[in-house]
């Protein structure tokens, strides 16, 4: 069975984040401008902070790829960090105040000092960077099957979006997305852009953070991937593993989520219908006018388009402090303060948007198989077709 993975390596003030990459086909076109991009979209939003300013997060391609291919050996990907200082104690002193609300003081008593720094470095968001890398190239994978993936902010704070998603409107939303500068796909002017910025500014001001949510679908995604017969395999529970481990999310949900709790099965449950004229999508005709699952039944993908809602908390540092307590006199203190963002819940849905995708490419992986990508794409194609002349003879 293929296996598709990733592990990540580095610090915030590190020299470097390192992402290896290992169970990709030979043969795939590796698209570093894209990847660049969803880098950079990573950078911005409204609300970021001064580190922002100092990089410039591009890949460096160490092992697996040769004449911008992939060669089936692990992937190496390095993003450099221009603000390395990890080893100046000057510029980056010891902390021994820990931010409520991070890992600091978890992470301080779990390896027994009271130098909170060594956790907070590796627990930083910049970490992500190397998510949104290996993710940039499973969408890569992902692409030449016609899976697309769609990623965004849906609210901050009580600013919140409530228009509608789905396969023949997502990609006139893009060009909107990209033009707000929250990520909001209202465009640039929209009053829901406008409100979020608003916030924003106010709670710098008031020396505050704030959160919000963000949405991700991914479109064109064949029924079956996952399994019902493991919990561990089960796709859903895998991609909102992947969702909770990014830094600062509290809660995900896919399709409705916690509003199946409030309704009858006769208003939650999606029917099913057969329209011959789609027998040739991924869907293989099977229609659902609702998609309250968000894509899943059953631990499996269900033909509809995968929906997933990641909630990010207001992050960590704030300008002002918290009460917290020194570790090494266990008096009252101040928390201590590194250079941080107001908001990062745009950022978040960049990071949410891939890791979300490299859930579905590793299931397609080990559905498909295959050492090369004409191997992966005739299973694949194999695939469909027998799902499509279903009853077998």
């Amino acid at each position: 069975m293929a296996h598709l993975s990733y592990l990540t390596a580095g610090e915030s003030h590190g020299p470097a984040l390192i992402t290896i990459v290992s169970g990709l086909p030979k043969g795939l076109p590796v698209d570093a401008d894209f990847i660049n991009a969803e880098l950079a979209r990573r950078q911005g939003g409204y609300g970021r902070g001064a580190r922002q300013r100092i990089e410039t997060d591009t890949i460096e391609i160490l092992s697996g790829v040769r004449l911008n291919h992939t060669t089936g050996a692990p992937v190496c990907l390095k993003v450099a960090n221009k603000d390395s200082r990890l080893d100046d104690l000057v510029k980056t002193p010891p902390v021994h105040t820990p931010r409520p609300g991070h890992a600091d003081m978890a992470g301080s008593i779990k390896y027994l000092t009271t130098d909170c720094r060594e956790t907070l470095e590796r627990a930083s968001a910049r970490e992500t960077a190397a998510r949104v890398a290996a993710g940039a190239l499973a969408r890569v994978l992902l692409r030449t099957l016609g899976i697309e993936v769609f990623g965004f902010v849906r609210s901050i704070l009580d600013a919140r979006w409530d228009g509608h998603v789905d396969e023949s409107t997502y990609a006139s939303l893009v060009a909107l997305r990209d033009a707000s500068d929250t990520y909001c796909p209202d465009g640039p002017d929209g009053p829901v852009t406008q409100r979020q910025c608003a916030i924003i500014r106010q709670a710098k001001i008031d020396k505050d953070t704030v959160g919000g949510q963000v949405e991700a679908h991914v479109f064109g995604v064949p029924p079956g991937l996952g399994s019902t017969m493991h919990w561990a395999d089960r796709l859903d529970a895998r991609i909102a593993a992947a969702v909770m481990g990014i830094q600062a999310f509290k809660a995900v949900e896919m399709g409705i989520g916690v509003a199946a709790a409030t309704l009858p099965g006769s208003r939650v449950h999606d029917a099913i219908r057969f329209d011959p004229a789609l027998r040739s999508s991924p869907s293989l005709g099977f229609v659902r006018d609702t998609n309250s699952a968000g894509g899943t039944e059953g631990g499996m993908s269900n033909g509809a388009p995968i929906v997933v809602r990641g909630t990010m908390k207001p992050i960590a540092t704030l300008l002002r402090g918290m009460p917290s307590v020194d570790l090494n006199t266990k008096l009252e203190a101040a928390s201590a303060y590194e250079r941080s963002d107001i908001c990062a819940v745009s950022a978040a849905s960049v990071v949410m948007e891939n890791v979300v995708a490299f859930e579905v490419a590793a299931a397609l992986r080990e559905k498909f198989g295959g050492d090369s990508m004409p191997e992966l794409a005739a299973q694949y194609n194999i695939y469909l077709d027998l799902a499509r002349r279903l009853p077998l003879e």
